[in-house]
């Protein structure tokens, strides 16, 4: 495959040859001439957009080869393009995609096994692997989030842990509902999912899940469903069965040691990379993050898939406005029809609520470069690589298929990867051109930044630089360096979140539904 270098015109970048707006690569003052022919006519902020071509009012505008607004006025050449002059609505208010179903899929080279890449995991009995080995203590309801807390900082106080160097820590997993909800319906299946796919992710060597007694969200209810079994490495209790606050503290501690001989007998070994299941996230975006992280970051994807591997995308109203380019690469028909059908319900889930898809990009987004969702969808899209999209799964479902799969999430990050890991994620990429401050215990997160500048401000959160990208590196060699630390991550390196201390506040079950 031939490199894909991204080559700046001057301070300028023009992504497609149909594009009729150019990227600042530094701030552009006016009267500054452009390599497209062009004099700046309103400062242009690094990051941000400027046309190179007049652009009437309702005319699409166009970056990627993809239309991401419409301008709300005649837009003069040399002009600044941003949300003062450029909207989501066309003409008639509306943006209609040909999806396309399943009909730009393109089969995968896989890689046989003996050449596929390998690291140094955790190997659990049901098959799955881990890259961290982690005892979680998770709650059933927010009243007893205090007890779990006291009982691993016990723990983690104690000393014992450094008797047991497999175990990378004691972590309460602790969340602000379980109650004052529906005991059926969206809001409690997705906690039942989240709270399972917890306590069964292969970065957890041993669980406890303990609660209240009283909450709607009954813990003996989850266990009946899915069959489970309490063992060596998975214990349940409530505060008022076991008779107070003191004697749940002492409880869960005595249980924890009881669990850590069998959950440090584990041991990393030598496995295939067909095992990592791999979260991508980003936060925090900016004009460069579809430029160059989430490329980068989608070749690394790829990668990961033809070494048998899965690679999960998310955050839905980030997707929202890329979706047909998602439902062109569908393994069926079926599969891209689920992907819109999510797209509706958000449609519907915003307009209940009084809110539109379009209140996505943040503000900061907006400081950074992107004026729409469509334009931040384009760029968040270009995570998921080129592979088959395979499945689509609703929030944190357990990712069965392999390949390169989506999952319906929020766009808030906690909450998106909160769902992921709860599908199995046991590694996390995160793209970054703002700054994000995020860790993901049990999963390891490694930070990607879209620009030299924020990787130079944050070194110590930020894993890998993208921003050489424009600087002449290609995708491809970027996509590899990824592809390279995520391997020596899922073996024990440490990532920078992780030298922080990050992760032990980022679990937040997505909350759907009345708080009554």
């Amino acid at each position: 495959m031939t490199d894909t270098l991204i080559r700046p015109q001057g301070k300028t970048l023009v992504l497609n040859p149909s594009d009729n707006i150019a990227v600042a690569l530094a701030n552009l003052d006016v009267g500054a001439e452009t390599a497209q022919g062009v004099s700046i006519v309103r400062r242009v902020p690094r990051g941000h957009k400027f046309a190179t071509r007049p652009i009437a009012a309702g005319e699409a505008v166009v970056k990627f080869g993809q239309i991401i607004g419409f301008a709300k006025e005649p837009i003069a050449p040399g002009d600044w393009v941003h949300e003062h002059n450029c909207g989501m609505g066309g003409p008639d208010g509306t943006l209609v995609h040909d999806y396309a179903f399943a009909e730009g899929a393109i089969p995968v080279d896989f890689l046989p096994q003996a050449q596929r890449a390998t690291f140094e995991g955790y190997r659990r009995a049901n098959g799955s692997v881990g890259t961290r080995n982690y005892i979680g203590i998770l709650t059933s309801v927010n009243c007893s989030a205090t007890v779990a807390k006291f009982v691993a900082e016990a723990i983690n106080r104690s000393g014992i842990l450094d008797d047991y160097p497999e175990i990378d820590g004691v972590v309460p997993f602790v969340h602000g509902t379980g109650c004052g909800m529906e005991s059926r319906g969206e809001g409690f299946d997705i906690l039942k999912r989240t709270q399972w796919g917890y306590t069964s992710n292969p970065n957890l060597g041993a669980a406890l899940l303990v609660g209240l007694g009283c909450e709607v969200f009954q813990i003996g209810r989850m266990k009946e469903l899915y069959g489970i079994e309490e063992s060596q490495t998975f214990q349940t209790m409530t505060i008022q069965e076991r008779g107070g606050t003191k004697k749940m503290i002492e409880w869960g501690v005595e249980k924890v040691r009881e669990m850590l001989p069998t959950a440090a007998a584990a041991r990393r070994e030598t496995v295939d990379a067909s095992h990592l299941t791999l979260a991508l996230q980003c936060g925090g975006s900016d004009g460069y993050s579809g430029i160059t992280a989430n490329p980068a970051l989608g070749y690394a994807a790829d990668i990961l898939v033809r070494n048998g591997g899965t690679a999960i995308l998310s955050e839905t109203p980030e997707i929202y406005g890329a979706e047909h380019l998602l439902t062109r690469r569908a393994a069926s028909r079926a599969v891209g029809e689920k992907l819109i059908q999510r797209i509706h319900w958000w449609e519907d889930y915003t307009r209940r609520n009084h809110g539109e898809m379009n209140n996505n990009p943040s503000p900061g987004n907006k400081l950074g470069g992107l004026t729409t969702i469509l334009e931040k969808s384009l760029g968040a899209a270009a995570k998921g690589g080129t592979t088959p999209l395979t499945a689509v799964y609703e929030y944190a479902e357990k990712v069965t298929e392999k390949g390169f799969v989506f999952m319906d999430t929020p766009g808030f990050d906690p909450v998106s990867a909160t769902g992921q890991v709860a599908g199995g994620a046991n590694i996390l990429c995160f793209t970054t051109g703002r700054g994000s401050a995020y860790g993901c215990k049990p999963v390891p997160s490694i930070k990607l930044a879209t620009n030299s500048d924020v990787y130079a401000r944050m070194t110590d959160d930020m894993d890998i630089n993208c921003g050489d990208i424009v600087e002449g590196v290609s995708i491809e060699q970027k996509g590899q360096e990824i592809f390279d630390l995520i391997l020596k991550v899922a073996s024990g390196e440490e990532t920078k979140s992780e030298a922080l201390g990050y992760g032990d506040n980022e679990f937040v079950p997505w909350q759907v539904g009345a708080v009554m």
